[in-house]
């Protein structure tokens, strides 16, 4: 079974960060099982785009960034999109890598305590950058499904402990309501979970292990199984943080809460080695992605242990230790994070339908009409999303 998983579990490993935790915490504790459908709508989106993209890397045997690139014939088109790509993607994952590092902060605070605060963001920093530098595609994946092997099990058995009410579990999944102040709520769980990065990563990383179109059905199987199990970690997260509604979350403690049905006192530790494991395997898969973005944009055509290849990730892991370093409350920089995504995500989704519609590009592999309508939905939903959250920003200024 092992052998056959492949990089969608490092998609997962990614979308299930500190910004998964604290959005669907905060989902849960304010609203209930409300915004299980945002969950459930974005757990779709992100089978839907993530296959697209998977599909992709298989078939051109190329990143998400080349491919566009190729596609674009005029000079200054082609370097307006590839510049905005590339500055989008460094900006918004130094931004989410500095969330990351938060989060395992968080983690070791709650393990650790709070004596050497200041020293945990290197520590964390320094875990990162040696399991990025022995640059094997292997290590990383044993040790991110590990990690979030650990994490899963603890919220998925916390959710089922708290004795959830099914009926009203269904109806939060199936009958969509948008609360009054549940807009930026909604926009950070979808971009906790569709997260644009991911969809570089995951072309440039199916090409590292599968070689043919033959390998379609083993893409979308490991896709499907992958996400959709994030995908429920995600939901259990919100139901489990259902048992603290009413209360204000704003420390690590306040999220141990959750998970005080299934190990009472003990629940801050589990909680620490839970963000911990979140925020380090999310720290890895950020600085990777701009690598591999940025690997596509200039061209390199180099490999995982190459120095350019390795200069940009630890550009993105620095100013995400140093963006830590600044005092800004962890929980606000993954907010703003997860804010950032879910306006960034309608960009990099046009790009990517209109590449997996070209002939040129994909052959007969290309888009169906399903698919495509699908896409267009995803599309329109996040364009809208997206513009609710910056006119509800700017209101609030």
């Amino acid at each position: 079974m092992f052998k056959k998983i492949g990089p969608g579990v490092l998609v997962a490993a990614a979308f299930i960060g500190p910004g998964t935790i604290t959005a669907c915490t905060l989902a849960g504790v304010t609203f209930g099982y409300a915004l299980l459908w945002a969950m459930l709508l974005s757990i779709i989106a992100t089978i839907v785009l993530q296959g697209m993209s998977a599909r992709l890397g298989i078939i051109t045997q190329k990143g998400l960034a080349d491919v566009i690139k190729e596609e674009l014939k005029t000079p200054w088109v082609r370097n307006t999109v590839v510049g905005i790509i590339l500055g989008a993607i460094v900006i918004g994952n130094a931004a989410y890598e500095a969330g990351n590092i938060g989060g395992a902060t968080l983690g070791m605070e709650a393990i650790f305590g709070t004596d050497y605060l200041s020293y945990y963001p290197w520590v964390i920093g320094v875990c990162a950058f040696v399991l990025l530098y022995i640059g094997s595609y292997k290590v990383l994946e044993k040790v991110l499904v590990s990690l979030v092997i650990v994490m899963s099990i603890s919220f998925l058995v916390t959710a089922i402990i708290t004795r959830p009410n099914l009926i009203e579990i269904f109806k939060g999944l199936f009958v969509p309501t948008v609360p009054e102040e549940s807009i930026l709520t909604i926009i950070a769980l979808v971009g906790t979970t569709v997260v644009p990065y991911n969809l570089f990563l995951h072309a440039s990383l199916v090409h590292e292990k599968w070689k043919s179109p033959n390998d379609l059905k083993a893409v979308k199987r490991d896709t499907f199984i992958s996400i959709a199990i994030g995908g429920l970690v995600s939901m259990a997260i919100i139901i489990a943080a259902t048992t603290i509604q009413g209360k204000e979350v704003n420390t690590v403690m306040d999220l141990a809460q959750s998970l005080e049905p299934l190990y009472g006192n003990a629940a801050k530790y589990f909680m620490g080695i839970g963000l911990f494991a979140a925020g380090t395997t999310s720290a890895i898969t950020a600085p990777l992605a701009a690598a591999y973005v940025a690997n596509s944009c200039f061209g390199w055509k180099v490999g995982l242990k190459h120095r350019k290849f390795k200069l940009v990730w630890m550009i993105i892991l620095a100013l995400g230790v140093i963006f830590m370093s600044f005092g800004i409350k962890p929980i606000e920089i993954i907010k703003f994070a997860q804010i950032a995504n879910g306006i960034l995500l309608p960009l990099i989704a046009i790009f990517l339908v209109w590449v997996v519609n070209r002939t040129s590009v994909m052959g007969k592999y290309k888009n169906t009409l399903l698919q495509n309508v699908f896409g267009i939905i995803i599309i329109a939903l996040t364009i809208l999303l997206g513009a609710k959250s910056i006119f509800k920003v700017i209101g609030l200024l």
